[in-house]
């Protein structure tokens, strides 16, 4: 058997912990689509998506837009389609007019999708009930994932808002 000399590099490497089994504490920031690219997905998933303004715009308020949406927001809505084996149509997205917060449309960790009763009977009877949320009391449901679920009525109708908060909570 042969012993090789590490290199500097590794030297320093292993010095800043990054080698020696002590992982970094830094959080990266998720990757994210424009919308062409996370339209595409949606497309191949069988995912549709409505607009009330019949455009893609993030700064229209009218526009579904999935501008800067995270990948694993769109990967949860077509894991969610897929599971559910229901119509799924996205209404919402990163698009001007939500409630700013970390985990928001804005900031591509939610959406908004259509009432149908296959997505009503599917939440309800695979996601446990964690109560009305503050403010709007909607009920909300948790998947096993943790991802929130609510029942929402606002002034842009009832639909379900959906935070994928991927494992960053």
């Amino acid at each position: 058997m042969t012993l090789r000399k590490p290199t500097v590099g590794a030297s320093l490497l292993t010095a800043a912990g990054l080698l020696v089994g002590a992982a970094p504490t830094v959080t990266a920031a998720p990757a994210k689509y424009t919308h062409a690219a996370a339209a595409l997905q949606f497309r191949k998933a069988g995912v549709a998506w409505t607009s009330s303004g019949r455009c893609s715009d993030r700064n229209n308020r009218t526009c579904t837009s999935f501008d800067r949406i995270n990948r694993s927001t769109v990967a949860g809505v077509i894991a969610f389609k897929r599971a559910s084996r229901c119509t799924v149509t996205v209404t919402a997205g990163t698009e001007k007019g939500h409630r700013s917060s970390r985990y928001s449309h804005w900031n591509g960790y939610k959406v908004d999708v259509r009432v149908t009763p296959c997505v009503d009977g599917y939440i309800a009877g695979h996601f446990r009930y964690a109560g009305r949320r503050p403010g709007d009391q909607a009920k909300t449901y948790k998947s096993p994932a943790g991802n929130v679920y609510a029942r929402e009525v606002s002034r842009r109708g009832t639909h379900w808002d959906i935070v994928y908060f991927n494992g960053n909570r």
